[in-house]
């Protein structure tokens, strides 16, 4: 039992808001001296060796650095911009709007941080002066912003490709279709609702400007970087490029849509790899701790029982399926995406192979799991970016009721994923 009671204790500990990467190593550490001795460590630099050969996750620093540079070439303030031109005279056009715009940046940057501060500081302003619902408005952004969780490229689908050890080209071609269908279940909410109380979300009024002028700027503001996401996702899809190869073609051409845009400059080269760095020294710190975590887990017999009361579960693979859904979403109203990704996925993966499921469909799955994690009450990171940037008067608690709808939209999309996976191409 001393692996249970380790999961239990490192839980608890990330629970208390103790620091992720050394939760996971020291108490690895601690119950691997209990269990097998200090000889079990000796495993580790092999370990280590493996994880930094790894050419899969070469993507991860990557992508992050495509989106890094694309968040500082103003992409989302132009794009904003254009979308409410072109939206913004019908009820509830602005948040549509918020919701394309959410897209496209989660298809060309991937960043989910960035995706929400920038649409709270330009959206939602501009929403708030035109009469929006505040909680509508709140909610929104960050479900827009999450969007970057299952769209690809996302960060999120590279870990779970290389923790499960599925190709992360299959992964990507599986999120499109339930990345897409989420933002038409949003603009379908959005219209819906606008339909039954205008009040929510009024029309701007019209400027009287040429249409088809506005309408040229709105697509110079969204070829470029739809260009890039072609490139991007068409080179993997099309067996050009892998995603890491693919990702290096994301770097270059954002660097080019900086000098595009005229943003280009080796300072902002310079920030970009800074803040590329300390992302990436966090995801991989976080992987070195739940490697020996997951180490000491093994050796300790914790996923032999794990995977023993797994399997003899009523149900089978249904009932493994549900159990498995509702553990990640309720691990996801306190602890992150990547812990939930090292830790818990690698517990998972082996019963569901020896229940016969395609891991394909599972990890699509789980992807549209822990983007409601981003979400939930009281720890969603969309629901703290937003918060930050927030204008005076929208408080938490608008924010907490903004998302309500938007999550149950999320459970109703992965309700129907498990349901109808053929609807989805699985």
């Amino acid at each position: 039992m001393i692996g249970i009671i380790m999961f239990v204790v490192a839980l608890a500990m990330l629970m208390f808001g103790f620091p992720v990467a050394f939760t996971f190593g020291g108490v690895a550490l601690v119950f691997g001296l209990i269990a097998e001795g200090a000889d079990l460590f000796a495993f580790m630099p092999f370990r280590i060796m493996s994880i930094m050969q790894n050419t899969v996750l070469m993507a991860i620093p990557l992508f992050i650095f495509m989106g890094v540079v694309l968040q500082k070439t103003k992409l989302a303030k132009q794009l904003l911009e254009s979308m409410g031109r072109l939206f913004g005279t019908m009820p509830g056009g602005l948040a549509i709007s918020t919701v394309f715009v959410g897209a496209m940046l989660a298809a060309s940057t991937g960043v989910v941080g960035a995706s929400v501060v920038a649409m709270g500081l330009i959206s939602l302003p501009v929403m708030m002066q035109y009469g929006y619902d505040k909680k509508l408005s709140c909610g929104t952004i960050c479900a827009s912003g999450t969007l970057g969780q299952i769209i690809p490229p996302s960060i999120v689908l590279i870990i779970l490709g290389d923790v499960i050890g599925i190709p992360v080209g299959d992964l990507f071609r599986a999120a499109v279709i339930p990345g897409l269908v989420l933002v038409g279940f949003y603009t379908i909410y959005i219209l819906t609702i606008s339909r039954l109380k205008p009040e929510l979300a009024p029309a701007m009024p019209k400027t009287g400007s040429d249409r088809g002028k506005e309408i040229r700027q709105a697509l110079l503001a969204i070829l470029p970087p739809m260009a890039l996401i072609m490139v991007v996702l068409g080179s993997i899809f099309a067996g050009i490029a892998t995603p890491t190869e693919s990702s290096a073609l994301g770097g270059v051409g954002a660097i080019l849509l900086a000098l595009l845009y005229g943003q280009f400059s080796w300072r902002m080269v310079w920030e970009s790899s800074k803040d590329t760095v300390i992302v990436t020294a966090m995801v991989f710190a976080i992987l070195l701790g739940a490697t020996a975590f997951s180490m000491t887990f093994s050796y300790s017999g914790g996923d032999a029982i794990v995977e023993e009361w797994m399997l003899a579960l009523p149900g089978e693979k249904w009932g493994f399926i549900i159990l498995s859904m509702l553990f990640i979403l309720v691990l996801g109203f306190f602890i992150d995406f990547v812990e939930i990704s090292f830790i818990i996925v690698p517990i998972l993966a082996p019963v569901a192979e020896a229940l016969g499921i395609n891991m394909v469909w599972f990890a699509i799955l789980i992807a549209m799991n822990l983007q409601t994690s981003f979400l939930t009450p009281p720890f969603g990171f969309s629901l703290f970016y937003l918060k930050g940037v927030a204008p005076r008067g929208v408080q938490t608690i608008d924010i907490y009721r903004g998302v309500l709808p938007f999550i149950a939209i999320q459970m109703l999309v992965v309700i129907t994923i498990i349901l109808f996976p053929g609807l989805f191409g699985m």
